[in-house]
């Protein structure tokens, strides 16, 4: 069950753990014990970077708008995705084996 996925009218909250000064960014899967989806990054979590990367990364893996709606100064962030479905979100993410 896609827990970190919640589909709204205008798009689809997607629920991530974050984690700053990776080597490179990728998606690292899906954390089941925090029900959130793991998000690796290159930037250090200093001034903002960490999550400008992170709207930057995931907007251009997803195609769309990508905002942070909670967890600006936490590892656990709470986004949303303008106009996708949560199934778009999954298959987009390369997700597709994830129940929703």
């Amino acid at each position: 069950m896609a827990k970190f996925l919640k589909e709204t009218k205008e798009g689809t909250l997607l629920l991530i753990y974050v984690q700053p000064k990776a080597k490179k960014n990728a998606i690292e899967g899906i954390d089941e014990w925090r029900g959130r989806l793991k998000v690796k990054v290159k930037a250090p979590p200093v001034e903002g970077k960490a999550n400008r990367e992170v709207v930057k990364f995931l907007s251009k893996l997803l195609g769309v708008e990508v905002s942070i709606l909670r967890g600006e100064t936490g590892r656990e962030k709470d986004l949303f995705v303008k106009g996708l479905s949560a199934e778009d979100v999954k298959k987009r993410l390369g997700l597709w084996w994830v129940m929703i």
